[in-house]
């Protein structure tokens, strides 16, 4: 079995299985892995099987594709990787080895083309990202939280029970990442994450919202109205 984890600062937003040839991964929605992330291009990798292994693939990305803290075009990946994207991570994970020859063989086409990054390179990488302009926040209406107010200062804010979220649920079944709110220069969106029902304005959301000021966001008891900062 093959299956990767796809995460953000530790936590696990999605698992997915491997099943098909081929996965494209991007921040566009046509993407069949999408990563909501600046720092992500709308096309950014792809992820295909050759023989008995899968080969982590960058599609000419601005921030570029990384391997265990090394910038890869293509490799074979084997179980344990972890590959950097934006400022996800993807944890790779499969019981079956590649044929031999494979990982070597793509190394040493690649070996022009790759750099080892220290983690401060990593980082300036990662924030290589539009001026983010608009500055917006949640206010607490309805329910329990451990603030009133909160100002969504970075790229993504997390909703949910995981140490590293800015809005903390509590509750023994309360996901470590209910939902993930998105900054960008135009704007915010929320989309809902962990298989928790999330409603903005009454309505269900079960893909990404483009937030607008006054809205009402409702996850796991709590209500809380979106606003735009003057």
């Amino acid at each position: 079995m093959t299956k990767i984890l796809l995460k953000f600062k530790d936590a696990v937003i999605k698992e997915i299985k491997l099943e098909q040839e081929t996965y494209t991964i991007g921040r566009k929605d046509t993407n069949d892995i999408v990563i909501e992330n600046l720092a992500v291009s709308g096309s950014h990798a792809r992820l295909f099987k050759e023989g008995e292994a899968y080969i982590l693939e960058d599609l000419n990305s601005t921030n570029g594709t990384f391997v265990n803290g090394r910038k890869i075009a293509k490799q074979a990946l084997n179980n344990g990787d972890v590959v950097l994207i934006g400022s996800h991570t993807i944890d790779f994970i499969t019981d079956v080895k590649p044929a031999e020859g494979t990982k070597s063989d793509i190394r040493s086409r690649s070996m022009d083309e790759t750099i080892l990054l220290s983690p401060k390179d990593q980082e300036k990488i990662i924030t290589q990202t539009e001026k983010l302009e608009v500055l917006g926040g949640l206010l607490v209406i309805e329910g329990s939280a451990d603030k009133k107010e909160y100002l969504l200062k970075e790229r993504i804010s997390t909703i949910g029970k995981d140490d590293s979220a800015l809005i903390r649920l509590k509750g023994l079944f309360a996901p470590k990442v209910a939902a993930l709110i998105n900054r960008r220069k135009e704007g915010y969106f929320i989309a809902p994450s962990g298989g928790k029902d999330i409603k903005v304005n009454g309505n269900k959301v079960d893909q990404r919202y483009d937030l607008k000021d006054g809205d009402i966001i409702e996850v796991a008891g709590i209500k809380m109205q979106f606003f735009v900062k003057e």
